[in-house]
């Protein structure tokens, strides 16, 4: 305890509090400079788009399944060989064109059999002609009784009958002769074969068809909606022109420019309501010249009942769920996020229709919102244009 109330320690333990103090003032300088970095690396990269006024369709989406407006089972009408195919499977034919040829020469026999059989019968028609006018002659002069005149006329008339009667065989022989070539009953698409060349085919057997053809242009999408669209679609069927409703369909999958929409027209409304799902049967007619749609194929289908006037319009992905509601990031003049509470409409095409809370013209945030604070500094990596291409 001495030596510390020495004068030579007390100097020294003074120096060395002097040296703390002095110390502990040279950090605070450093201390700020360290914050003034945190806050500049507080700036946060986003993206956003610019909030517009525009008309936005209303639309009704549902999945459809595409359907040929005619297809045909092709059957033979008569029973033979199949002598040979004139067409390959897939291919595209138009009516009238010959798809395959069946053995003619059983129904060539059988067609001299019945004109045969007609010249017999001609050759007893004129006899018995001949014969009737003579004996009428005979009977005016009364030199035959009325008995057998009557004899002779019966026989005229049953020869004439039976002419009529061979020539309607000769015409069925040459008929079942035509069944051999069998023609494309409509335009289409050709499907995959039942039966090859010397397979042998029946006309009674109605289980199992040679193939099948498909209408592919135009075609048909059915698809169902709810029922409390019903009203929705009578309204907007009766104020378009003919009742022609705009529908498009996009398959199921296929994305960018490699597979644009396909236009067609709402033509047919199913005359009662499904009361097991509660939904009602449309169906759509589509041009398909390119063949975009194929039968049996799923669809998205959008249908656009109308439009809802000066919206503002701003990207889906800004309007972000929270614990008060909805809200969205607004980029403020002097690039700082401002968080304001907003009212929603309903979304379509990616956009949402914002109802309050956003202006015209005021840039909101689409990516990044998960760094954002109120107030938080943000830089504007990529402003969204898009918005400008929703139709007027």
């Amino acid at each position: 305890m001495q030596a510390f109330h020495s004068p030579k320690n007390r100097a020294v333990a003074i120096a060395a509090g002097l040296a703390f103090v002095v110390a502990l003032a040279g950090c605070k300088p450093a201390a700020k400079g360290g914050g003034r970095a945190a806050r500049g690396q507080g700036i946060v990269p986003v993206q956003a788009a610019t909030a517009v006024r525009k008309t936005l369709p209303v639309t009704q989406m549902a999945i459809g399944n595409v359907r040929p407006l005619r297809t045909v089972a092709v059957r033979s009408q008569v029973d033979g060989i199949i002598e040979k195919i004139h067409f390959r499977e897939g291919d595209e034919v138009r009516a009238g064109d010959l798809l395959v040829t069946i053995d003619r020469r059983p129904f060539e026999n059988a067609l001299r059999i019945a004109r045969a059989d007609l010249e017999n019968a001609l050759a007893t028609q004129h006899s018995a002609e001949a014969d009737l006018a003579r004996y009428q002659s005979l009977e005016k002069a009364s030199l035959v009784s009325q008995t057998d005149y009557e004899q002779y006329r019966t026989k005229a008339e049953t020869a004439r009958a039976q002419v009529s009667a061979k020539e309607a065989a000769v015409s069925n022989a040459e008929l079942q002769l035509s069944y051999t070539e069998i023609r494309a009953p409509i335009d289409g698409r050709t499907g995959q074969l039942g039966l090859h060349a010397g397979a042998l085919v029946k006309a009674s057997d109605s289980s199992a068809s040679l193939l099948v053809i498909n209408q592919m242009a135009p075609i048909s999408v059915a698809y169902s909606v709810p029922e409390n669209t019903l009203a929705q679609v009578r309204a907007a069927a009766a104020s378009s022109v003919n009742n022609a409703i705009r529908v498009t369909a996009v398959p199921r999958g296929a994305t960018g420019a490699d597979a644009p929409p396909v236009e067609g027209r709402l033509d047919f409304i199913d005359n009662t309501v499904d009361p097991r799902t509660g939904t009602i049967l449309l169906r759509a007619v589509f041009p398909n010249a390119d063949h975009a749609l194929w039968p049996g194929q799923f669809v998205n289908v959008t249908m656009e009942l109308g439009h809802e006037t000066g919206t503002i319009l701003v990207p889906a992905s800004a309007v972000q769920a929270g614990q008060k509601g909805m809200h969205v990031f607004v980029v403020t003049g002097s690039k700082t996020a401002e968080l304001r509470a907003v009212k929603t409409g309903r979304s379509a095409s990616d956009l949402t229709v914002i109802l309050s809370g956003v202006n015209e013209g005021e840039t909101v945030v689409t990516d990044g919102q998960l760094r954002l604070t109120n107030g938080a500094t943000v830089e504007i990596k990529n402003l969204d244009d898009f918005l400008k291409t929703v139709p007027q």
